[in-house]
């Protein structure tokens, strides 16, 4: 049934793909971002969730049934990632408090829950593959746990019901987000065809040779909505991801094949891609001046680091979706294709050529 919904973080991946089906199913959206953008259909709310008195007076008069939390910021350490997004987590949580009418609080994480935060990212003792819910926190600091934890205590103090939902890499669309391996990889292809440079795979013999899986926005977007209006999904964590594996070896080479470029031989060195586009800005610039495309600055489109990290692991990555199928979420997508529905919107947008 249809309500009225607050996404924080409306702007990015995950919350643009959140608001835009929560519209399509009838439900009254405002969509929290630190800067207002307009999309269709959602009720735009600006707010700096590091300021608590800010939040609280943006929030006022909005009485949301339903919030979905898919919103961080990057810090230079472990320990600040805890500082600042278990506040931004407190501010919002909080700022709702004196409306009321929360029933229902959805927070995004991901696999970073198993495999530690970037700091020990992939190291030290880890849980087996494929990772399940059941497997619990690591012994080692994390902001994902700290958020948890604000959610939890204001989840005991006024009554709302919670979900936690852990995607593996998401692929979608948005413009400056820190975590953004589609656009990425779509920007990199791009300019190695420019260059007439090889298509290269910077990560690991792990990642090239093993099983992964990723999360499509959209499927996420629909398991966050399945959790909030599903009563035996509530108070629960799960996994959330495509429903397929693959690996990296055969999913490159079906890249390259959609923009045109010979995918590079993979010997096993590791060339990052922050090494490889350390100095393509002027060329995505050129790319971009010649195409008429909107976004000539490369640092707004390229999340090198973190598809670095992701790529780089030095261990087969898994998810067991397993809860979900029991509790009734049937939601599926081919990770191919939400690459290639990914690559043709962001040229429908004037984003690449």
């Amino acid at each position: 049934m249809a309500g009225t919904a607050l996404v924080v973080g409306a702007s990015g991946i995950v919350g643009s793909a959140t608001a835009e089906l929560l519209v399509k199913e009838g439900w009254t959206v405002h969509g929290l971002a630190r800067r207002a953008v307009a999309q269709p259909g959602v009720r735009p709310v600006a707010a700096d969730l590091q300021d608590a008195a800010a939040t609280e007076a943006a929030l006022r008069g909005i009485t949301p049934e339903a919030v979905f939390i898919t919103t961080w910021l990057r810090q230079d350490s472990e320990a600040e990632n805890i500082r600042v997004n278990s506040a931004m987590v407190r501010n919002l949580l909080d700022g709702l408090r004196p409306g009321g009418g929360t029933r229902h609080v959805a927070l995004v994480t991901g696999l970073k829950h198993y495999l530690g935060p970037f700091e020990a990212y992939g190291k030290g003792a880890l849980p087996q593959t494929p990772f399940r819910e059941e497997q619990g926190r690591l012994e080692i600091e994390n902001f994902y746990y700290a958020q948890e934890d604000e959610v939890f205590a204001a989840a005991e103090r006024d009554g709302f019901s919670w979900s936690v939902h852990r995607p593996h890499t998401v692929i979608g669309k948005a413009v400056g987000n820190a975590m953004n391996m589609g656009t990425t990889v779509a920007v990199y292809a791009t300019i190695c065809r420019e260059a007439g440079r090889p298509f290269r795979f910077p990560g690991s013999q792990a990642q090239w040779e093993g099983l992964t899986d990723m999360t499509d926005a959209g499927q996420l977007a629909e398991h966050l909505l399945w959790a909030a209006t599903t009563p035996a999904a509530r108070n629960e964590a799960f996994n959330v991801v495509n429903g397929d594996v693959f690996r990296w070896s055969w999913m490159w080479s079906r890249i390259a094949d959609w923009f045109g470029v010979e995918p590079a031989s993979f010997d096993g060195t590791v060339v990052p891609l922050e090494q490889q586009m350390a100095d393509d800005a002027p060329i995505w610039r050129r790319i971009a001046e010649r195409e008429g495309l909107v976004e000539p600055d490369l640092g707004r489109l390229v999340s090198a680091w973190h598809t670095d990290a992701d790529l780089g692991r030095p261990i087969e990555v898994v998810t067991d979706m397993s809860k979900s199928r029991r509790l009734g979420f049937t939601g599926y997508r081919a990770t191919d294709d939400a690459f290639y529905d990914l690559f043709a919107r962001l040229r429908a947008d004037r984003l690449i050529p």
